[in-house]
């Protein structure tokens, strides 16, 4: 079976110009890097629109892919099976600009936090719950496979009564020996 795309996460047009701000911010609030904002916004907005042009997020039948990056870029597969918790936030420069971070958290993952992090995806709530009912779907086509062993379990017992029901019918038609 073909794991064929699903849905493709897009990101805010404000999303580069948010973390542009949220950097100005930092800067700003760390007094020592208030000189470095004469750097920040035209690196920052070179490195802004060439790390957003590198991310996305694609949806399958069985899996959620994540690529970022700017210099070292990173590819995540995650499993929909594996997925137990994909949260929502949105923090106050992120509600000025209408934009929310969706994390993701994995069964069996190491360290703290989420496993990925998505900012900015256009229409989050949507995505977020494409992603959770596809999870389910995998979940349902994977217990409706696993039934067919119970079954198997029931007819080894059925068939095992069956035989003690034959013994003893062979028993109680066997000829006692006479003495």
């Amino acid at each position: 079976m073909a794991d064929e795309q699903q849905v493709s996460a897009h990101f805010h047009a404000n999303l580069g110009l948010y973390w542009l701000v949220s950097g100005a911010v930092f800067f700003t609030v760390s007094i020592v890097g208030i000189p470095l904002l004469l750097l920040w916004f035209p690196l920052g907005l070179w490195a802004v629109r060439r790390y957003i042009a590198n991310m996305s997020a694609e949806l399958t039948e069985q899996k959620l892919i994540v690529r970022k990056g700017l210099l070292t870029r990173t590819e995540n597969t995650i499993p929909l099976d594996k997925i137990t918790d994909m949260a929502l936030i949105q923090g106050p420069l992120m509600r000025l600009f209408g934009i929310h971070k969706l994390t993701v958290e994995t069964a069996g993952q190491s360290g703290h936090g989420a496993l990925i992090n998505l900012v900015g995806v256009v229409d989050v709530q949507a995505f977020r719950e494409r992603v959770l009912y596809q999870k389910s779907l995998l979940n349902q086509r994977k217990e409706n496979v696993s039934q067919p062993p119970a079954l198997d379990a029931l007819l080894v017992e059925n068939l095992q009564q069956i035989n003690a029901t034959l013994l003893r019918i062979e028993q109680a038609l066997t000829p006692k020996n006479r003495q």
